[in-house]
């Protein structure tokens, strides 16, 4: 009898662990299958609109990505990144290469085609981040849906984002208040492993990071690799891609970003790092799986839902 307690304690763990993911899900009142009855073929056009972009040009995956993350972290995800104007997030330091606005645009005419004032740009934005994975090879997951627009899009409010120059412990606060834990944390960095990164968020690392020169974390035979694609004086805005073997890059200090960098060197986070590598008899995680729950989880952050913010009609619309 004492040799089943455990796994009868193991198991009812595990419930409530499920149950509280389901309930986080969709307590925001978003479903899987919102526009069932109203726009059935939303979703489909979204992922023709990805794979059509992609075939042209296939930067549009690990942008559309990053433009949902940053939305999200901001006014919660209610496509308030796509608004336009003066002083709105899109023109925040940290927004300003976003890329595959026109992706969305692109969706968004083709559903008010099909199913006028229906589908929310956030929820455009939030399926076109899942079909971007799909398109590199990623898992797909399930998208709640049932968004809504928000209204508000403020330079300033840009300032909680995760910065590539941040510690570990401001990453785990950033996300934490967005009731995101330190799995999240490093399981949607991983999202890096389809991103490309611009000179300019790592090139200080490169040259006189400190009185020594370069980043000492910085492998050594990785060091040169970097510098000849961004020159201590070069075009800061030229973009590289980051490698698919993402946390094995982080275990041989071969990250790009000093951000990420750092996840291998924080007990708390290195764990997580070599749960996703199986080192040391850890148990396991399996990125492709693990990434698709994180997301749900970010996805859900501060939307808006039944009366509140709006349908806007054009995603792009000045506020």
């Amino acid at each position: 009898m004492a040799s089943s307690r455990p796994r009868i304690n193991a198991s009812f763990s595990i419930f409530m662990f499920l149950v509280m993911a389901v309930t986080y899900v969709y307590s925001q009142d978003t479903r899987v299958g919102f526009y069932s009855k109203t726009c059935p073929q939303a979703e489909s056009i979204v992922k023709s609109t990805i794979k059509a972009h992609f075939q042209s040009d296939p930067s549009i995956a690990p942008g559309l990505l990053r433009m949902h993350f940053h939305d999200c972290f901001v006014q919660g995800c209610d496509a308030s990144i796509l608004i336009d104007g003066p002083n709105t997030e899109k023109t925040a330091p940290p927004n300003t290469l976003l890329r595959g606005y026109e992706v969305i645009d692109d969706a968004k005419s083709q559903i008010e085609a099909a199913c006028p004032g229906a589908v929310s740009c956030a929820d455009i934005l939030a399926l076109a981040a899942r079909d971007s994975v799909v398109i590199t090879g990623g898992l797909s997951w399930s998208v709640p849906t049932g968004r809504r627009d928000g209204r508000v899009s403020q330079a300033s409010d840009a300032g909680n984002l995760p910065s590539f120059t941040d510690s570990v412990e401001v990453q785990k606060q950033k996300f934490l208040d967005k009731g995101l834990n330190t799995q999240d944390l490093v399981t949607l960095v991983g999202g890096h492993t389809i991103g490309t990164s611009a000179c300019q968020f790592f090139r200080y690392r490169l040259y006189n990071f400190t009185a020594n020169g370069a980043d000492s974390s910085i492998n050594s035979a990785f060091l040169p690799q970097l510098q000849a694609l961004c020159p201590e004086n070069g075009d800061g805005a030229r973009r590289v891609g980051l490698d698919t073997s993402f946390f094995s890059n982080l275990r041989d200090g071969r990250g790009v970003i000093e951000s990420d960098q750092k996840l291998w060197t924080d007990a708390s986070t290195k764990t997580i790092v070599q749960r996703f590598l199986g080192i040391g008899g850890l148990l396991g995680l399996t990125f492709r799986v693990e990434f698709g729950k994180s997301m749900v989880k970010m996805s859900n952050i501060g939307v808006k839902t039944g009366t509140e913010g709006e349908i806007r009609r054009v995603c792009s619309a000045v506020n």
